[in-house]
């Protein structure tokens, strides 16, 4: 009986365990006909004319959220919502092109197709794993039962049609990748790159050694080259936007609900110290942990406080980084290890090393007679990030400072200001002002604050009546009257890197090159905020001037020269050597000569890298002859292969058949990876998802 409730529940188990492929074959297969039932515009989109509905797009994201909820044991945060959704629309425009060309090649599969699956000695796996017993047997008799259970009807039509449209797939993916195979020598060649090893000697010839001026190019030759190069000097339309962004700020109202948070934690503490855990799996943004830390590990506004409480407290809540903390000291050990915290004057500022020297010197006799360090420090100190804060940099443990730093502030006493020490920032003034062995053990909840949904809302509310008000108004003009700051992009292109400064909006990229020059945006929404924007600037498609790429130009050639002035050194050299690649520098001293034992194919060169052209040739020469020249990154390359390991025909027999199976998975994923963008490149994808969602 247990066996069989098993097998009633498969249905919606069904959907977790096969992952994406039948959900999407079977919703978008319906949802054609949900839209031809009329009302209102539903859809978040096409694929070639066939529709995707909202409805039917949000079942699958739900189940996508859910399956990603089981896996990570996290729901999808807010702020990669967006990313998540992509990747899900890609997924169901994928399937649909995979399931229209199916239709399209009229592949089909016969239902007894289906039942020799599902019979089969080895059925799918997501059938058989709810019938394999503790000792990992597959029980047939108990799956064949489940099977024909007349209980179980829904489920096992739930079964056909996923292993139908799985073989589908798979008949589509054997047509498509009937062409892809492996040949002998791409086999051997892997085979020889993963056994090879070799001794070589080489010389470089580098192409430094013909220097820019010893070259000489008539503008004749620069402009030939730009006359039949010019699409390579081509600019695209460029465009401007001038923005007001209206950030994503988290509310008092949202801080006063953490606030809120951290008091119930604490009211349940109070009545139950055993509840902080408990609670820390409500009100806490990150997971819970029992940690050990040195005081140099809190942040430095909560570490006073640590220092300070008594084992079995609380401490907090302390606003921190991106939010607040409430922790909850269990206890203090003693530790091996001493932290230090210290303030600092840096002095690197007067020019020359005895100018710092001095005036750190006078610093460090006006802060022995009495003078404020905490002053001084926001006066004089050349580091910005601790002057402002009165020179303190916090605790820290050995290995976190320059040495010298380091060396002084744990040898110092504390509250006393150290002479001048010398690193290479500067010279530093110390004042050691905290030292602590003990160890913390604490337990915490950190609760973020952030804007919420309805302060998003607010935001997004905001920056709609900006939107129209500027069209009515004028865009620079209302952002006066209201004091919004107006910010603007540099020029910049179509492209799928989205606009500088405001990051990847598909939405704001197609405006700002489908509309004329001074339009105004309604609202977009980014990742960090709400933005409005104006076309501030057009600049049409053009060539560069011959004049402006002239010196490029010449860059490229000279380049290509030093390349041929290298090559025909080294024929010139190879021909006076004798087969002595030693002798190289006896006719270039600007050359190098070396030798490398047991490289293989996948070695990186000492002092230059990895380079195929090197390697490639290296597994192509005859052993003990000097090569031809050779290209390479850094020059030119003369080799002599002394020893490679000889071709072993009876390893090869035994491990071609999984280097070609190997070579082949790769090559049809790549294929399959090829087809679905050449796929999507030449469908009409019509994503109107920003209708429902905001951007």
């Amino acid at each position: 009986m247990a066996m069989m409730a098993k097998m009633r529940s498969l249905a919606p188990a069904f959907i977790l365990t096969v992952g994406v492929l039948f959900v999407l074959f079977m919703i978008i297969s319906e949802s054609s006909v949900l839209q031809s039932i009329g009302g209102a515009p539903t859809n978040v989109g096409s694929i070639n004319g066939e529709d995707i509905s909202y409805k039917e797009f949000s079942k699958i994201l739900d189940q996508q959220k859910e399956n990603r909820k089981k896996q990570t044991g996290k729901d999808v945060a807010e702020e990669n919502l967006k990313q998540f959704r992509d990747q899900v629309w890609n997924a169901v425009v994928t399937q649909t092109l995979f399931a229209q060309e199916i239709k399209k090649l009229n592949i089909t599969v016969a239902d007894d197709e289906i039942k020799d699956v599902i019979l089969s000695d080895n059925p799918p796996q997501f059938l058989k794993q709810n019938f394999i017993d503790s000792t990992g047997k597959f029980n047939r008799d108990l799956y064949q039962r489940a099977l024909f259970d007349p209980k179980n009807k829904q489920a096992l039509i739930q079964a056909e049609d996923y292993v139908r449209q799985n073989l589908l797939t798979q008949k589509l993916q054997s047509m498509l990748l009937a062409s892809v195979n492996v040949g002998e020598s791409e086999i051997e060649r892997q085979f020889i790159e993963q056994k090879t090893k070799m001794n070589i000697q080489y010389a470089l010839f580098p192409f430094t050694e013909f220097s820019d001026s010893s070259i000489k190019l008539a503008d004749v030759v620069l402009k030939k080259y730009y006359d039949e190069n010019i699409d390579k000097y081509k600019i695209p339309e460029k465009r401007k936007l001038k923005y007001v962004l209206f950030p994503f700020v988290a509310s008092s109202g949202d801080s006063a609900f953490a606030q809120k948070n951290m008091s119930e934690a604490i009211k349940d503490f109070q009545k139950n110290p055993d509840s902080f855990k408990k609670d820390a799996g409500i009100f806490s943004s990150i997971p819970y942990s029992l940690d050990t830390l040195d005081i140099s590990r809190f942040p430095v506004n909560a570490s006073t406080a640590i220092i300070k409480a008594k084992p079995g407290t609380l401490v907090g809540p302390i606003p921190t980084p991106g939010g607040l903390t409430l922790y909850h000291l269990i206890k203090t050990l003693p530790s091996k290890n001493t932290v230090v915290r210290a303030s600092h004057i840096l002095i690197n500022q007067f020019g020359n090393d005895a100018k710092n020297k001095a005036e750190a010197m006078k610093l460090y006799n006006k802060l022995r007679k009495g003078a404020n360090f905490k002053k001084l420090a926001k006066e004089k100190s050349a580091d910005p990030g601790s002057a402002v804060k009165g020179g303190d940099v916090g605790w820290f443990a050995k290995g976190r400072m320059v040495k010298p730093f380091e060396k002084a502030a744990f040898k110092g006493r504390i509250n006393r200001v150290l002479k001048p020490v010398k690193s290479n920032f500067g010279y530093h003034i110390i004042k050691v002002t905290g030292r602590s062995n003990r160890l913390y053990v604490v337990e915490k909840i950190f609760n973020e604050i952030k804007a919420s949904a309805s302060t998003k809302d607010e935001i997004k509310n905001k920056a709609g009546d900006y939107a129209y008000l500027a069209n009515n108004n004028g865009f620079e003009k209302e952002a006066k009257l209201v004091n919004y700051k107006i910010q603007e992009t540099p020029a910049f292109a179509r492209s799928k890197f989205g606009v500088p400064g405001l990051g990847i909006n598909r939405r704001l990229m197609d405006f700002a090159f489908e509309n004329d020059l001074n339009s105004i945006s309604d609202v977009f929404t980014l990742t960090n905020g709400i933005v409005v924007v104006k076309i501030s600037e057009i600049k049409s498609s053009s060539i560069q001037p011959f004049e402006q790429v002239k010196a490029s130009i010449a860059q490229l050639l000279k380049a290509k020269k030093k390349v041929e002035l290298a090559k025909q050194k080294a024929l010139d050299i190879k021909s006076k050597i004798k087969g002595d690649l030693s002798k190289v520098v006896n006719y270039d001293k600007n050359a190098f000569v070396g030798s490398l034992k047991d490289i293989t194919p996948n070695s990186s060169i000492p002092g230059i890298g990895r380079d195929y052209a090197f390697i490639g040739g290296a597994l192509n020469a005859k052993v003990n002859e000097i090569t031809d020249p050779i290209g390479g990154r850094r020059g030119i390359y003369l080799l002599k292969v002394l020893s490679r390991t000889p071709f072993d025909s009876s390893a090869f027999a035994i491990q071609k058949n999984t280097i070609r199976d190997n070579i082949l998975n790769r090559k049809r994923r790549t294929f399959i990876n090829d087809w679905i963008a050449i796929m999507k490149d030449k469908a009409d994808i019509v994503d109107d998802r920003y209708l429902f969602y905001g951007q």
